[in-house]
């Protein structure tokens, strides 16, 4: 019995559109350079030939996804990407961004309309993709809301909160983040 439940769990790990510590039986993979790799090229939608997926990183509908070259996806980090429509791109990391540990971006939250219902059983929003563009760089433990794009060339300070799109050349901190600076 214990032998058939292990074997459902390998298979269902190497089936599920997820990549994390929560998936061991593919997890062990990002530990080693070349199994990353294909393992990541196998996942998501698109993957770069020189990205990096780190192990003790997330992501939900990797199939959803698109890395672009140079861009690291740190220990702690999460991206949900799950949306109703299975064929569309949800999460865009394009080139050249770089991400500190534990940035979580996400393309929908949970219902809260109704308080004669529990939250629970609300449901979720439409979902709305995220776009992190060309040459960004967002701290450590940032976290990036549905809808938002953040433009090229961009900075978001450490621990912020990303709610609404911010300008390409901008520096932008807080919780919600705030453009305070114009990068030249």
């Amino acid at each position: 019995m214990l032998l058939i439940e292990i074997f459902k769990k390998i298979k269902y790990n190497n089936k599920a559109d997820r990549i994390g510590p929560d998936m061991p039986f593919t997890h062990w993979r990002l530990h080693y350079k070349k199994k990353m790799l294909a393992l990541c090229k196998s996942k998501f939608k698109k993957f770069a030939n020189d990205a990096e997926f780190r192990a003790g990183a997330y992501a939900i509908g990797c199939s959803q996804i698109e890395i672009g070259k140079r861009v690291v996806i740190r220990p702690q980090s999460m991206l949900f990407a799950v949306t109703e429509n299975k064929d569309t791109t949800s999460i865009i990391i394009e080139d050249d961004v770089m991400l500190g540990s534990g940035v979580h971006i996400y393309v929908s939250n949970h219902r809260f309309d109704n308080t004669a219902i529990p939250f629970i059983d609300q449901g979720h929003y439409p979902s709305q993709h995220v776009k992190i563009e060309r040459g960004s760089w967002l701290g450590a433990n940032v976290i990036v809301l549905p809808g938002v794009t953040i433009g090229s060339n961009s900075v978001i300070g450490a621990g912020s909160v990303v709610t609404n799109s911010i300008p390409s050349n901008s520096l932008a901190v807080g919780c919600p983040a705030r453009v305070i600076k114009n990068i030249q």
